[in-house]
């Protein structure tokens, strides 16, 4: 186990060295350009840091995934939509949702959504390869999540609600339209007690590292990321 000082070069140490204390933590430093974001996912390693710390990067073990099908609907939520008060888009207003999920968190401990992070998703996005969802009600955007692509998997990065269960119903609304066009995993990252409720379960590092060998060698149906409206 160690901890990697990363310089210009792009490269990551193997996940497997991460730290067991604090859980994951695998390498410092390096930069927030698009292929190093790319890279990192790539290897199952994603940053995570507030701006009092140096860019910090993570691996941790175990990890926290959902496949898609087995996304756990309460009556609440099954309830929410079907009632149809809500309506929910694909990737038209990424730059929105990403900034929702920072102000709501600012002022908080642990804010890791800084505007060096804000500004290097955004170009990711432009790049199609980082994806949004978004529910509205009206013209006003009241919940969302947003995540990297990456093959038939999906890293689910930060999302934010307004009204209740507004989170809820954009995870129902990626995990249905993820399986429906052959997406097979969400990589959650870290369980908490909101993700634990959606059915989120934890596989060992070793195990997710597998997976996502596989699966991000395999195509999506191409429509999957097209801007437009969800249906549930």
């Amino acid at each position: 186990m160690m901890l990697t000082l990363l310089d210009d070069r792009l490269w990551f140490p193997d996940p497997e060295l991460a730290l067991e204390e604090p859980n994951g933590l695998l390498a410092i430093g390096g930069d927030l350009s698009p292929e190093r974001l790319l890279l990192a996912y790539r290897m199952g390693i994603f940053p995570w840091f507030d701006q009092s710390q140096p860019l910090l990067w993570w691996s941790p073990d175990p990890r926290a995934v959902l496949e898609p099908s087995r996304l756990h609907v309460s009556r609440s939520l099954a309830k929410l939509a079907r009632r149809g008060h809500y309506r929910l888009t694909i990737n038209t207003a990424f730059e929105q949702v990403i900034r929702h999920c920072r102000q709501l968190r600012e002022g908080r401990e642990g804010t890791w959504i800084t505007p060096g992070i804000e500004q290097a998703y955004c170009r990711l996005h432009h790049q199609g390869q980082a994806h949004s969802i978004e529910v509205w009600r009206d013209e006003q955007l009241v919940a969302g999540l947003y995540g990297i692509g990456i093959g038939k998997l999906f890293c689910g990065e930060s999302m934010f609600h307004r009204v209740d269960n507004g989170s809820k119903l954009a995870m129902l609304g990626l995990c249905r339209h993820f399986s429906r066009h052959g997406g097979a995993l969400v990589d959650c990252q870290l369980p908490n007690s909101h993700l634990l409720s959606l059915g989120v379960i934890t596989w060992p590092r070793l195990r997710f590292l597998r997976k996502l060998k596989e699966l991000q060698q395999q195509s999506l149906a191409q429509s999957c990321w097209q801007p437009g409206e969800l249906v549930l």
